[in-house]
């Protein structure tokens, strides 16, 4: 697939669809390369900018789609040539992930939760989804490279052999493990999701579908989990907005609309 990459606050996002990252899912699985697909919202945004590691993470990255319509709004500030369609997020398109994945018969291994949270979880997508073939490990593990649990994970991932290798830990958890971890995994594509899999089984109250496209899933969840979330919400997005207002006064406006290709890094997987 042919991407349309540009610039937003000093790291790059991509004009795409929630189709555009299916067939970016399948063009991983049909060329037997290994593609990492990551998402950017506002707190990624702010993370970017305060650890290296994460931000290596997305220049690894070969597809990065929006997660948050309060992104597409900055990018369009910036006069970047998004809409709310290139706006995807895993809370509301999980069922159609799902059915394509059951679709083209793509084994999927979920990673992350608590324990119990991801196998009560895949329960209920088998039941959901007829013919579906997932597996799962819980997230909480030493993820340090090198150690024993660490290793039975990624053991346990390959003799899995999932097209589809979805990570749901947190950020920045899931995209550092993803990094110190990549060049052992046998995975077609590998993504992040964050709490999806919480999100779907109730473990975690879901905010409102209404939210999303107004841009208020921040502040939907905000009410629902203060005490772990206010930084997140109150503090770090006024951090971004500097960075947005540097680049609206600083940056030329032909550079902030420039495109950019993005360069491919797949890897042969023998996965198909």
């Amino acid at each position: 697939m042919n991407l349309l990459r540009y610039k937003l606050l000093s790291t790059e996002i991509d004009a795409i669809t929630q189709d555009d990252v299916y067939e970016a899912i399948a063009e991983a699985v049909d060329t037997g390369q290994r593609r990492v697909i990551a998402n950017h919202n506002l707190h990624s945004l702010y993370l970017y900018h305060r650890d290296r590691g994460f931000a290596q993470f997305y220049r690894r990255s070969d597809c990065i789609y929006v997660d948050g319509m309060v992104v597409i709004f900055l990018a369009r500030a910036l006069g970047l040539p998004f809409r709310k369609e290139h706006r995807t997020t895993f809370l509301d398109s999980l069922d159609d992930l799902m059915a394509e994945i059951v679709r083209h018969d793509w084994r999927v291994f979920y990673l992350g939760s608590k324990p119990g949270v991801s196998e009560r979880g895949a329960e209920e997508m088998r039941r959901r989804f007829k013919g579906l073939r997932i597996a799962t490990m819980h997230g909480y593990f030493d993820g340090r490279p090198g150690s024993r649990e660490n290793s039975t994970v990624i053991e346990a991932i390959n003799a899995f052999r999932p097209n589809l290798l979805m990570v749901g830990m947190g950020m920045p958890r899931q995209e550092l493990w993803i990094l110190d971890n990549l060049e052992s995994i046998s995975a077609n594509a590998i993504i992040t999701c964050g709490a999806t899999m919480d999100y779907f089984t109730g473990e975690i109250a879901s905010p409102p579908r209404w939210a999303g496209p107004l841009g208020l899933y921040g502040f939907a969840r905000l009410l629902s989990e203060p005490r772990r979330l206010w930084k997140r919400y109150l503090i770090e997005p006024w951090v971004v907005l500097g960075l947005f207002l540097r680049d609206l006064l600083r940056t030329p406006k032909t550079d902030r609309q420039r495109m950019i290709v993005p360069t491919r890094a797949g890897e042969r997987v023998g996965n198909e």
